[in-house]
């Protein structure tokens, strides 16, 4: 530990720091894509059996990992820590000496540090079973965007697993080292992208009377549905819809055929993204008929609206408070237009999702993003601590 802060490391997580922080930068220098984490997979189920892990489970949502931890007593209660482990099609640019060595991917939301504090908390403990009842150590692929959460589900997840109670964790590059926050109730948006299709009459750019410019029409497509947020959508409500796609042409001369449009709606009610869903293919309907092309829209939803279980929020802040202080904790008010598909887990299973501070203030899903692997131990002794303080002996 740098120092900075000081907190109340459990011992045997203490004594592992240099182990962890080299698990963490050999994962962050080999990062990979959702539902190809083949060597973090690999290296993950090895680390739990090294540790005494008792049974360790591998495949389940093509590359995830689960494992068993039973306690001195083995009682019937089931509690789950769950950790992400997919990278992000990044280039980075952080010129740390164990920066990413595959091209054009980054562990650049920190997932590569979830990991390693599950894995410190899974030998913390395999070691002690200071606890009654059974840990489930969740290690989850493909937690951006690509349905990680609810393919682990679809495998079987909670009926093999089966949970009482599920937990997750998220580093925030905040600049306050140990800081550790839970917003109740509803605390992360839900999320959709669409991806809209033109399809009109190409034209030499010379005559575009010949033709039915589907880069015009994609573009007025994107500002109008800027329309739904202003117009249509409650004031007192909030939805956020991006386009962060557009393309269409390969020449100066040629006006386009087709162009293609994508993005996301995030909301934090259903009835909003409703709303917002039925507008969308409202305005492409509407477009079509006005200028006679086609337009396809799909719209597919990714994440749902993640819920936080008051009382297991508080006990959460309360086995966090133990760790790095009562004055290091926050209740956070304000739910985060971000997405997090750990949401399809609490929607089973209660449970609660926290954010730890650490230092540094450039952004995740940044470039130049680092996490200070000074909080490994930190969110290693918090998820360890849940354990004991849910299932006490």
């Amino acid at each position: 530990m740098s120092g900075a802060f000081p907190m109340n490391i459990l011992p045997l997580i203490s004594q592992s720091t240099d182990e962890l922080t080299a698990i963490f930068r050999d994962l962050h220098a080999h990062p990979e894509i959702g539902f190809t984490e083949e060597r973090t997979s690999n290296i993950v189920a090895q680390k739990l059996r090294d540790y005494g892990v008792d049974e360790v489970f591998t495949g389940l949502g093509k590359t995830g990992v689960v494992g068993l931890i039973h306690g001195k007593q083995k009682g019937n209660r089931r509690v789950g820590l769950r950790a992400d482990m997919d990278a992000l099609p990044i280039h980075e640019i952080t010129g740390l000496d164990y920066a990413s060595k595959n091209d054009g991917i980054m562990h650049a939301c920190g997932h590569d540090g979830h990991t390693t504090m599950l894995l410190g908390a899974a030998k913390h403990l395999a070691a002690t079973r200071e606890f009654d009842g059974t840990a489930v150590i969740v290690f989850q692929p493909a937690e951006e965007g690509l349905g990680g959460a609810r393919q682990m589900i679809a495998d079987g997840l909670f009926e093999q697993f089966p949970c009482d109670e599920i937990y997750g964790m998220h580093n925030m590059p905040n600049g306050q080292p140990g800081k550790v926050g839970i917003c109740k109730g509803v605390a992360m948006a839900g999320a959709a992208f669409f991806d809209i299709t033109v399809t009109g009459k190409g034209s030499h750019a010379a005559r575009p009377s010949d033709g039915r410019d589907a880069l015009i029409i994609a573009a007025s497509l994107a500002t109008e549905s800027q329309t739904i947020l202003s117009r249509n959508v409650p004031p007192l409500d909030t939805c956020v819809l991006s386009v962060t796609q557009l393309h269409a042409g390969v020449g100066y001369n040629v006006v386009p055929e087709v162009a293609t449009l994508a993005g996301t709606i995030r909301y934090f009610k259903d009835e909003i993204y409703t709303l917002a869903a039925g507008r969308m293919q409202a305005l492409c309907d509407g477009c079509a008929l006005a200028h006679d092309v086609q337009i396809t829209l799909e719209l597919r939803n990714v994440f749902d609206v993640l819920i936080n279980d008051n009382d297991l929020s508080d006990a959460y802040l309360e086995a966090a408070a133990v760790i790095v202080g009562p004055e290091n904790i926050f209740s956070k008010d304000n739910p985060a237009t971000g997405s997090e598909d750990f949401a399809d887990m609490l929607k089973i299973v209660p449970g609660a999702y926290c954010v730890v501070g650490h230092a540094g203030t450039v952004p995740l899903h940044n470039p130049s993003f680092t996490l200070d692997p000074d909080i490994l131990p930190v969110g290693a002794s918090i998820m360890a601590r849940m354990i004991e303080k849910r299932l006490p002996l």
